[in-house]
């Protein structure tokens, strides 16, 4: 069987760790998962209500249009319905707009220490990737972009900005954002894609409202998830915002049932639920203060982050610091993948958990 070398090269995308797997392989009885970027609060009590108000229709084929759901998301983001579209997660999402508006041969244009999946899903289907560097704080460079953009504008179909960043928790502010987007639109078959998983956990004040610009750039995909703040990573839910036209072809490429009924009720009580909504960033913001404060004791660089999540350096490999701290129960995320050998992520969790990964570290080092 012929099997294209594109796909043979490929390395699959290593999740984080599941807590069982953990378990099974080192006999302990209590592992705190830091690794996934996952609410540590559990699901919203709105959502758990509807799901087994739901339970009794999952006989049935869940709802093609996701009419509902896309109301909803409509409400909350204050856009047009036809602005709107779903996927199974945002990876199906990215995989899907690498699909539709690239062929093979053609290249997307992206950032060093970005999140893989952009490079994984075009590989998959023969295209190309461009990826520039980014800068000493690990912020996307955009006149990186800009110049690679330039030089090679008729081939790159797609550029995929992750604001803010995974791994790395960066961010690119309001004007600088819309300076690039100003000078992409020159290029008419270009387009740039915004990944905003962590768009919720966001204090900067000078981070940019993207989906109050859909109207005046065509040019402009958002992607959005419940995965995170919305705490439903298990349903897979992500949402495209982007211009009628781009969604009407999406949706010729998207399967009828890629969401299924119980995310589509679940997307649509946690919208609801302001309450939860606003105690998944207390905690998180707080959290995230708490690691700043121990790396700073332990004098530990790390990056300030805007997510859930936060980046820091080691002082050796940061695979060896993982397996460490995996037979102390603490789950990190090594991210030698992204080329960041001595690093290590960890998520937010609760205060118990935050402090175990903490004092696990303090061993470790």
């Amino acid at each position: 069987m012929k099997i294209s070398q594109q796909i043979r090269d490929l390395r699959p995308y290593q999740p984080g760790k599941p807590i069982a797997e953990v378990q099974r392989e080192l006999g302990l009885e209590k592992i705190y998962k830091l690794s996934s970027n996952e609410n540590p609060l559990g699901p919203s009590p709105m959502v758990k209500k509807a799901i087994i108000d739901a339970l009794d229709q999952i006989s049935l084929y869940p709802d093609a249009s996701c009419y509902d759901l896309n109301q909803a998301v409509s409400n909350y983001y204050k856009l047009d319905s036809q602005q709107i579209s779903f996927g199974n997660g945002s990876e199906e999402i990215i995989d899907i707009l690498i699909r539709l508006f690239c062929e093979p041969g053609d290249h997307i244009l992206t950032s060093a220490h970005s999140f893989l999946i952009y490079k994984l899903s075009a590989q998959a289907v023969q295209v190309e990737t461009i990826e520039t560097p980014m800068h000493e704080d690990l912020k996307f460079d955009l006149k990186a972009m800009s110049l690679a953009l330039k030089n090679n504008f008729n081939k790159i179909r797609l550029v995929f900005i992750a604001n803010p960043n995974n791994p790395t928790g960066t961010y690119l502010a309001e004007d600088e954002l819309k300076n690039f987007l100003d000078e992409c639109s020159q290029y008419e078959n270009t387009l740039v894609v915004i990944d905003e998983a962590y768009n919720e956990y966001v204090r900067a004040p000078d981070y940019p409202k993207t989906a109050s610009w859909l109207n005046k750039y065509k040019n402009l995909i958002i992607i959005r998830t419940f995965s995170k703040v919305f705490g439903i990573a298990g349903l897979r839910l992500g949402v495209l915002l982007t211009h009628p036209e781009w969604v009407s072809y999406y949706q010729r490429i998207r399967k009828p049932f890629n969401v299924n009924a119980l995310s589509q009720v679940a997307g649509v009580a946690v919208l609801k639920d302001k309450e939860y909504l606003r105690k998944t960033q207390e905690v998180n913001w707080q959290g995230l203060d708490f690691y700043s404060q121990e790396f700073d004791k332990m004098g530990l660089k790390y990056w300030p982050s805007q997510a859930n999540f936060v980046l820091f350096k080691l002082p050796y490999s940061g695979d060896e610091a993982f397996q460490k701290m995996l037979k102390l129960g603490v789950i990190a995320r090594p991210v030698t993948a992204y080329g960041l050998n001595n690093y290590l992520r960890l998520s937010v969790g609760l205060p118990e958990e935050n402090q175990a990964a903490i004092d696990a570290l303090k061993k470790i080092l």
